[in-house]
């Protein structure tokens, strides 16, 4: 029954929408989701609150620094999906979402200046990992970085250098991208999942609903592959 958080101080990253695309999704196939809107523009607050919300994915909001944990453990004895929507900055709220966390998303962009800031997210992951260490020496909190925003067509010389660079140090990279789509704008601009938005004022709405099959799809088999080891 994961927690998974998606973590990075920048803001402008994806880390709402693909929160809310692979919450969607999730629920799209039969599971029961908690997004837990942690985000003070409360995004999720806001493109729930047109009705388009499945009644199998819950919206929690009114989270602060001091009551984020007990909403997430209380969310975790309803449903088996509790995801985190995350304000950008390494505030309070972050690590105390990371105390409650089994798997952490770190979505960025293919450029340098947002891997500065994953790396600050990995550093915050390593430290909460040294934390509880003290009291259970063989602890560790499994994360993966997801790129958002990137060209569907292709992918930039500098997204292969940095995943290249990632690996080389023995960080989960997604193998899926989050591409650039007007689709996945399009959620939050009509307040719909993708598969209820319509095909003739949205473009490229097939392949959007594509990608994020494809990118939930990987995160569940990064998932298995966590709870095996």
């Amino acid at each position: 029954m994961p927690t998974i958080p998606f973590v990075c101080p920048k803001g402008g990253v994806g880390k709402s929408t693909s929160c809310l695309t692979i919450g969607l999704q999730l629920a799209t196939k039969g599971a029961n989701v908690t997004i837990i809107d942690a985000d003070p523009n409360n995004p999720m607050e806001k493109w729930a609150s047109a009705g388009g919300c499945p009644a199998n994915l819950r919206i929690v909001s009114g989270v602060t620094e001091n009551n984020i944990a007990s909403k997430i453990r209380d969310a975790s004895k309803i449903d088996p999906f509790v995801l985190v929507d995350l304000e950008g900055t390494a505030a309070k709220i972050v690590v105390h979402a990371l105390q409650e966390a089994d798997y952490v998303i770190i979505p960025m962009r293919g450029s340098y200046l947002d891997a500065d800031e994953a790396a600050k997210a990995i550093a915050l992951i390593h430290d909460q990992e040294l934390s509880v260490q003290r009291h259970a020496p063989n602890y560790r909190l499994p994360f993966s970085v997801l790129f958002t925003g990137t060209p569907a067509a292709y992918t930039t010389r500098t997204t292969s250098s940095l995943k290249n660079g990632l690996k080389e140090q023995g960080i989960s990279v997604f193998s899926t991208e989050m591409c650039e789509r007007d689709a996945f704008r399009a959620m939050f601009s009509f307040k719909l999942p993708l598969e209820q938005l319509d095909p003739a004022l949205v473009p490229g709405l097939a392949k959007a609903i594509v990608n994020a099959e494809a990118v939930t799809a990987e995160m569940i088999t990064k998932l298995s592959e966590v709870t095996t080891q």
